[in-house]
């Protein structure tokens, strides 16, 4: 919960793809919080109110989890929500002809994208969406250390610039500090 605070304002792409993590660790820990505690809260010896702090956050994030029928996969409508947030600065940005670094990332990792959501099923989901698939299949292989082909680190190396750049305007436009009019 604490280190969700801080990604949430310092880098939403982090923050997402924490939250998702956050998920899987719930599910595999089968929406326990009697596990959830002794393997995620116990070992870090907080303080008692911290822990307490920890637990309610762990015991609403399952509840929701039941309530919102992603026991076994997909993801929370908050974090839903930071895909649908980020998908309208998305087309904002696009349409802005202040950003055209945006747009150029954007169309770069445009090839790479389409090619991962053709290989991984996601038709269904929105550009967005297969790009942080993409993103969080990447940091899952790392973590199973499992061999990462060239291909692949190159496509998702765009992708991750592409969404860096986006959660960077996130920050300035939660800022106040983000103007896409045209000065006409």
């Amino acid at each position: 919960m604490f280190v969700s605070k801080e990604l949430r304002k310092k880098n939403i792409a982090e923050y997402l793809l924490y939250m998702w993590q956050v998920e899987d660790l719930l599910r595999a820990y089968n929406l326990s919080i009697d596990e959830v505690k002794s393997a995620l809260v116990a070992p870090y010896n907080l303080p008692a109110d911290s822990e307490q702090e920890l637990l309610a956050w762990y015991e609403n994030l399952i509840e929701m989890m039941r309530i919102e029928g992603v026991k076994e996969s997909g993801h929370l409508q908050i974090n839903k929500n930071v895909i649908i947030n980020l998908t309208d600065l998305h087309m904002r940005l696009l349409k802005s002809p202040k950003v055209p670094f945006y747009s150029a990332a954007y169309y770069k990792a445009l090839p790479f994208i389409v090619e991962f959501r053709n290989k991984s099923n996601g038709r269904d989901k929105n550009e967005l969406e297969n790009c942080f698939d993409a993103l969080y299949m990447l940091w899952l292989m790392k973590v199973q250390k499992r061999e990462i082909n060239s291909e692949t680190a190159a496509a998702t190396a765009e992708i991750g610039k592409f969404i860096s750049m986006l959660a960077l305007y996130y920050k300035e436009e939660e800022e106040g500090k983000l103007n896409l009019e045209s000065e006409e």
